[in-house]
């Protein structure tokens, strides 16, 4: 029951090789291949530099549609003044 010897895995790659057949088998090498190397050449190749992206602009938080005006009211300030400010 120990390890494997040289025939036991001759007679596994046997078998393989007739279940999917060496087309197969050479397909899936060579995609197996490709992606290595893709793997490789995006871990060796450094990340592009990093630039500021613009901010985005803010929308006012009062949205009214372009038929109806919002109301007004007045309410004084801290400095004791009567200021106008939007109210929904």
């Amino acid at each position: 029951m120990g390890t494997f010897s040289i025939w036991h895995w001759l007679i596994v790659l046997v078998i393989v090789a007739l279940v999917f057949g060496t087309k197969k088998l050479r397909n899936m090498g060579e995609d197996l291949g490709g992606a290595v190397k893709g793997f490789k050449k995006a871990w060796l190749t450094p990340p592009p530099p990093m630039t500021k992206k613009k901010p985005l602009p803010r929308k006012s938080r009062m949205t009214a549609p372009s038929t109806c005006k919002p109301k007004k009211r007045k309410m004084p300030d801290r400095q004791g003044c009567v200021a106008f400010t939007p109210n929904g």
